[in-house]
């Protein structure tokens, strides 16, 4: 079990990498930022899929600068909550701004 996580994690991580591209972007001063920004959220969206409580597949992870945005939608306050908790727990998070929108 322990392998799979770290094989999807490892996916993830150059998935992102892939998508976003290597060019430095949206106001970053070095390619160095880049690169931390796109670990941060590969390490916050893939915490949020390994959590139980949290639908790691209806919330969208950004970060700029260390600031990590969470949006998308959530089931309960308690879900919104959980998932803003995990990213201010992830190394090199600065802030989090947190636009999950709540969904009865």
């Amino acid at each position: 079990m322990k392998y799979v996580r770290a094989i999807a994690f490892a996916a993830l991580a150059g998935i992102t990498i892939i998508g976003t591209g290597c060019a430095v972007g949206r106001g970053q001063e070095t390619a160095g930022a880049y690169v931390d920004d796109a670990a941060i959220t590969t390490s916050v969206k893939a915490k949020l899929l390994e959590d139980k409580t949290v639908s790691g597949t209806s919330i969208s992870v950004e970060t700029l600068n260390g600031t990590v945005q969470l949006s998308g939608f959530a089931k309960s306050i308690a879900e919104k909550t959980q998932a803003a908790n995990i990213a201010h727990h992830v190394k090199n998070v600065r802030a989090v701004r947190n636009d999950i929108v709540v969904r009865p």
